[in-house]
C-alpha cells in the first residue's frame, strides 16, 4: 500500500486525459486498482501518544471499547481526549470528548492515520 490518497488518482487520471493516453481497457483497470488501493482522502489526524497507544492496544488484542475505556487509557491519551487542548487545567470538553472518540474510533477501523506532529501516515499492516 502506498501514501496516495484516492484524490492523488483522480489527478493522474485528469492529467492522463489531457495526453494522448489511449483510454483502452486495460489503462481504466490500471487506474481502478491504484483508486481501489489508495487511502480516503480525509484520514484521522491523531497524535503521535495516541497513534502508539492504538498500536499497543492491537498489538495486544485489546478490543476497541477497552481501547476506547478511560480506566485504561494513558494519561497523556485521556487528557487529550477530555481537555481542550489536552490541558486538564481546562474543563471537561464534552463534544470535543465525542468528537475525539469517534476520531481514535476510525483510526482504529482504519488501520491508518496521520500523525498530527509531523504528518506522517501511519499504517497498522506495516507493524507486522
Amino acid at each position: 500500500m502506498s501514501n496516495e490518497t484516492k484524490r492523488d488518482v483522480v489527478e493522474a487520471i485528469l492529467l492522463a486525459k489531457d495526453t494522448d493516453t489511449i483510454w483502452d481497457s486495460s489503462n481504466v483497470r490500471y487506474y481502478l486498482n491504484r483508486y481501489d488501493a489508495a487511502l480516503p482522502d480525509n484520514l484521522p489526524v491523531i497524535p503521535k501518544a495516541v497513534g502508539k497507544w492504538i498500536k499497543e492496544c492491537k498489538h495486544r488484542n485489546v478490543t476497541l471499547a477497552d481501547t476506547l475505556c478511560m480506566e485504561m487509557r494513558p494519561e497523556n491519551v485521556r487528557n487529550w481526549m477530555a481537555f481542550k487542548d489536552g490541558d486538564i487545567a481546562n474543563d471537561f470538553d464534552r463534544a470535543g470528548y465525542l468528537r475525539k472518540q469517534d476520531l481514535m474510533a476510525r483510526a482504529w477501523v482504519l488501520g491508518v492515520w496521520r500523525v498530527e506532529e509531523t504528518g506522517e501516515i501511519v499504517k497498522l499492516e506495516a507493524e507486522k
